[in-house]
């Protein structure tokens, strides 16, 4: 009748802190109301109510090598594969989370050699030094209820975490297509500057040789010579540089794609077309498309849970505890009836005196959720920023390159009206080297203006949360 009462009592106790535990009002995430209409400016285009984000990289980025490049990168990039080996930790993590609601159980033989001391009042009384030998096999079990949702809140963090650690794994994704695609881009820009000094060395040289004929007629000095000649070799040395930037750039693009550095297979500027307008969509679309901002709600999500969990450490805890087994002084016995044990112990335990250890975690726990929430907030202020710059410059370009195309026009018309004027003599030689380099930057500045657009618009889909998919 006692074990009875026994268990009917432990039985009622349980039942109680589950009430209670019911009955206390728990703290549930909400998510911060830090996204409206204004976190990027939209000055120009009509809001949309889907976004460009959605679409793949491949209907972005058209060109069939540098798609070849990008899905190369996706597959060998190290990056990618650590943050691979970064989801596969904290899933583990978060399979040993749910397995806290479960008993811990040992099991295992042993032996244990006793004697006495004959100091004692027992050795005094036996007269005798005796010697124990005792042989087991037991096992031991325990269980804590979870009365106030510590390890529901624990395995909640543990949750976050993996997610946050799929989202970081998205967020390398999206950075190494548009390093991908940017550093393609810049290599064919290199590619058609390479172009345009070439022509260019070609056109000061039957310069240079035209200048020599005008000096040996007379007509000019030997100074319009050395000047000539020194824009030829200003050409030579911008080729040599442009070679130089190309080879590194083309190393960094290796890496990007998980192979050693070697020439990288390319098309042509003049081929690549870029999307004709980007679908913005809604600002709360940044919290579902761009991986970071994931990533750091899943952090603030994971510090919320933590501060509860290490809350609730306040508390007392209910823990039941047992073993069992059979237990014999002589081996020949030990698998008897008779050798049969077993204990069970529950109790409620209070922290009271810990040293301040409860509350130090707790106000950690709290200073961590509030960096959280700040590092939240940064992030979704930068990613608004970003589609702001991006799109700036995306939308403004046009009317860049358009104005330097007029002013290329106008310099090679500078270059061929103060030739013939020299070759009539009647124009100073240097207004003909001014008009020549103003009208070799003005086509250089045409090919990075064309690159920047591009660029814009890879940073732009970026931003936006795209690239991963």
């Amino acid at each position: 009748m006692r074990t009875h009462f026994n268990i009917k009592t432990l039985l009622l106790s349980v039942i109680t802190f589950a009430v209670i535990s019911s009955c206390t009002a728990r703290q549930t995430y909400e998510r911060p109301n830090e996204v409206n209409e204004n976190l990027f400016r939209t000055d120009l285009l009509p809001k949309d109510s889907s976004s460009t984000a959605t679409v793949s990289w491949r209907e972005v980025f058209t060109d069939s090598v540098l798609q070849k490049h990008i899905t190369k990168g996706l597959e060998n990039n190290l990056d990618i594969r650590i943050a691979l080996q970064n989801i596969s930790a904290a899933e583990a993590y978060l399979k040993q989370s749910k397995a806290a609601y479960q008993p811990t159980l040992s099991v295992g033989p042993g032996y244990t050699f006793q004697t006495q001391s004959l100091n004692t009042q027992l050795g005094q009384l036996s007269g005798e030094r005796r010697y124990n030998n005792i042989y087991d096999l037991s096992a031991d079990i325990s269980w804590e209820a979870d009365i106030w949702g510590k390890m529901k809140a624990q395995e909640k963090s543990q949750l976050a975490e993996y997610l946050g650690t799929v989202a970081a794994h998205k967020a390398v994704k999206s950075d190494l297509v548009a390093a991908i695609a940017s550093a393609y881009y810049q290599l064919l820009t290199f590619d058609e500057q390479k172009r345009i000094i070439g022509e260019t060395i070609t056109l000061r040289k039957n310069n240079l040789e035209t200048t020599k004929a005008l000096k040996d007629a007379g007509t000019l000095s030997e100074v319009a010579v050395q000047q000539s000649e020194a824009l030829v070799f200003n050409a030579e040395s911008l080729l040599i540089d442009i070679n130089t930037q190309t080879a590194l750039l083309e190393n960094a693009l290796s890496l990007l794609l998980g192979e050693p550095s070697h020439a990288i297979e390319r098309t042509t500027l003049a081929q690549q077309k870029m999307p004709a307008e980007y679908k913005l969509g809604f600002s709360a679309n940044l919290l579902s498309n761009r991986a970071d901002v994931m990533a750091a709600e899943y952090g603030l999500m994971s510090a919320f849970e933590l501060s509860k969990a290490a809350k609730a450490q306040f508390y007392p805890s209910l823990r039941i505890n047992g073993s069992g087994g059979i237990q014999s002084l002589d081996i020949d016995h030990l698998f008897s009836v008779n050798s049969l044990f077993a204990n069970v112990v529950a109790g409620l335990v209070q922290p009271i005196l810990n040293k301040r250890q409860i509350r130090t975690n707790y106000e950690v726990s709290l200073a961590n959720k509030e960096r959280a929430y700040l590092n939240f907030r940064k992030t979704l202020l930068t990613a608004g920023r970003e589609v702001s710059d991006a799109l700036k410059v995306y939308e403004s370009q046009d009317s860049f390159i358009d104005l330097k195309r007029k002013e290329l026009t106008a310099y090679q018309k500078s270059v061929e009206f103060s030739q013939e004027l020299v070759n009539y003599g009647m124009a100073n030689y240097l207004e003909v080297l001014n008009a020549s380099v103003n009208s070799l930057n003005a086509e250089l500045n045409i090919s990075n203006a064309d690159y920047a657009k591009m660029k814009a618009g890879v940073e732009l889909y970026q931003a936006l949360g795209g690239g991963w998919k």
